[in-house]
C-alpha cells in the first residue's frame, strides 16, 4: 500500500493543555489533544486524541476520534470512533 503525505506526516499538532477560540483551517494532517473552541477544516485526516475536546464542525478527508466532539463530523472516507470518543451531532461519511 502506497501512502500519500497527508498519511503519514503530521502537519499541524495542539498539544496537551492548550486551548485555541476559533475556526481553523488545515492544510494537510493534524492531530488535537487539547481544547478547541470553533470550526476545524483539514484537507487530510484530523486526530482528535482522547484527551480533547472540540466545540465545532469537522470538516476533513478522515476522522480518528477518541475525544469529545460537540458539533458534526463530516468526512468522505472514514470516520473511526474509538470506546473513549462521545460525538454530540450528525456524522456524515
Amino acid at each position: 500500500m502506497a501512502f500519500r503525505g497527508d498519511d503519514i506526516s503530521i502537519n499541524t499538532f495542539i498539544g496537551s493543555g492548550s486551548a485555541v477560540s476559533g475556526n481553523l483551517k488545515i492544510a494537510g494532517f493534524v492531530t488535537i489533544h487539547g481544547d478547541l473552541d470553533g470550526d476545524l477544516e483539514a484537507t487530510g485526516k484530523v486526530i482528535v486524541s482522547e484527551d480533547a475536546r472540540i466545540r465545532g464542525n469537522i470538516t476533513a478527508k478522515s476522522a480518528i476520534i477518541g475525544g469529545v466532539v460537540e458539533g458534526n463530523v463530516t468526512a468522505p472516507d472514514f470516520v473511526q470512533l474509538f470506546q473513549t470518543a462521545s460525538v454530540v451531532g450528525d456524522i456524515s461519511t
